[in-house]
């Protein structure tokens, strides 16, 4: 009888002991709403993940960093949208202010292909099929619309749906989903200026070498109210068909975070703080009439 059961025993410790060697296989709370990806089986319990740096925390984003997603240019100051989520999912993660390291880490490097050097990034990137092929996303933490920004005094001031944007010279930072919408949805017969950076998208459009430059909603808000007065939101753009767009963080396509920082994004949205915090540093991103 003994010897019956033997073979059991051995599985068991011999699991046991592979969890261990492997840093951990204790399960992820039911409550963190676990999502399936790289590294599932990984303990989400404070002090037990596996950082770049241990008991800390680094948040890759890019320089400048652009209100009304952090302010003063200053990620680590807790101030605007994405520095304020990324301070909360640290602390649902169980790390304090003072363990979070910011690193400056420029947008298109945070989804290209290749080991990170960050924990997690936050920087206005849009979850996206082919991104996925190069890295992880957590749950999504704000759902994206993409607006038209023009002088008042251009003729793309007066466009009224996609087809009058199709005669305007449009322009957009590389490499985001508003490039896309230009291409994808706008096809407009000229073709349009792509920027490094959202700073020369806007300097362009102040220069009029550009009608129009598409942003996300909430940062063409801001570039109207308080970077450049001369210009207004013409519009946005219908949500395209199926799931939304979302803003998620990005992990190395391997991380063994993945589904804790899901979990810790998940939650922030079931008990209301993503809607507290998106109602206290986005509330002038107020509706724009819809461009069809």
């Amino acid at each position: 009888m003994h010897l019956a059961h033997r073979p059991l025993v051995i599985t068991a410790l011999s699991s046991a002991v592979l969890c261990a060697a492997l840093a951990g296989c204790a399960p992820r709370p039911a409550e963190k709403g676990a999502s399936d990806a790289p590294g599932a089986t990984a303990s989400c319990a404070p002090g037990e993940l596996a950082t770049q740096v241990p008991g800390k925390l680094t948040v890759g984003t890019d320089k400048p960093a652009y209100a009304p997603w952090f302010a003063d240019d200053e990620p680590s100051n807790g101030k605007g949208f994405e520095s304020a989520v990324a301070y909360a999912v640290a602390k649902e993660l169980g790390y304090d202010r003072d363990a979070v390291v910011w690193q400056h880490t420029p947008f298109n490097s945070a989804f290209a292909p290749g080991a990170k050097k960050f924990d997690f990034a936050v920087n206005q990137v849009s979850i996206s099929e082919e991104r996925k092929k190069a890295v992880a996303f957590s749950s999504g933490y704000y759902d994206v619309r993409q607006a038209v920004v023009a002088l008042k005094s251009s003729k793309a001031a007066k466009a009224k749906s996609v087809a009058d944007l199709k005669d305007v010279k449009l322009g957009a930072q590389v490499g985001t989903t508003s490039l896309d919408f230009i291409t994808d949805l706008v096809k407009p017969k000229e073709k349009p200026a792509v920027y490094q950076r959202n700073d020369f998208a806007k300097s362009a459009l102040k220069t009029g070498q550009v009608d129009a430059i598409v942003v996300d909603l909430p940062t063409a808000f801001y570039i109207t109210g308080a970077e450049v007065p001369e210009a207004e939101v013409v519009g946005q753009f219908a949500a395209s068909p199926g799931e939304p767009e979302q803003f998620g963080l990005v992990l190395d396509r391997e991380s063994a975070l993945t589904p804790c920082v899901s979990g810790a994004v998940d939650a922030l949205r079931k008990d209301g703080t993503l809607a507290g915090l998106e109602k206290e540093w986005l509330s002038d991103a107020v509706d724009a009439p819809v461009l069809k």
